[in-house]
């Protein structure tokens, strides 16, 4: 299968779903390009962006593995080409 580059957006309003969301993101590290976090105090919440490059597959269940985290709100945009 063909890789598919997109960008995972994850927030996160429970603190203890954390270890369980870096784990999962460490399943997947060869394919990840990039991560970037953003701490948003205000609303007690935290923003994170995947950049990743992989087949279609591994990025359903990726983001289907971090769905189904407590706390968790997962967003998947896939490039068209």
């Amino acid at each position: 299968m063909e890789n598919r580059v997109a960008v995972i957006s994850i927030i996160v309003t429970n603190p203890a779903a954390v270890e369980q969301l870096n784990k999962i993101l460490h399943d997947y590290a060869d394919y990840i390009i990039g991560r970037m976090g953003i701490p948003y105090k205000t609303k007690n919440m935290n923003i994170i962006c995947v950049a990743i490059d992989a087949p279609q597959d591994a990025i359903s269940a990726l983001s289907g593995k971090l769905g189904r985290l407590e706390g968790i709100t997962v967003k998947t945009a896939l490039a068209k080409a």
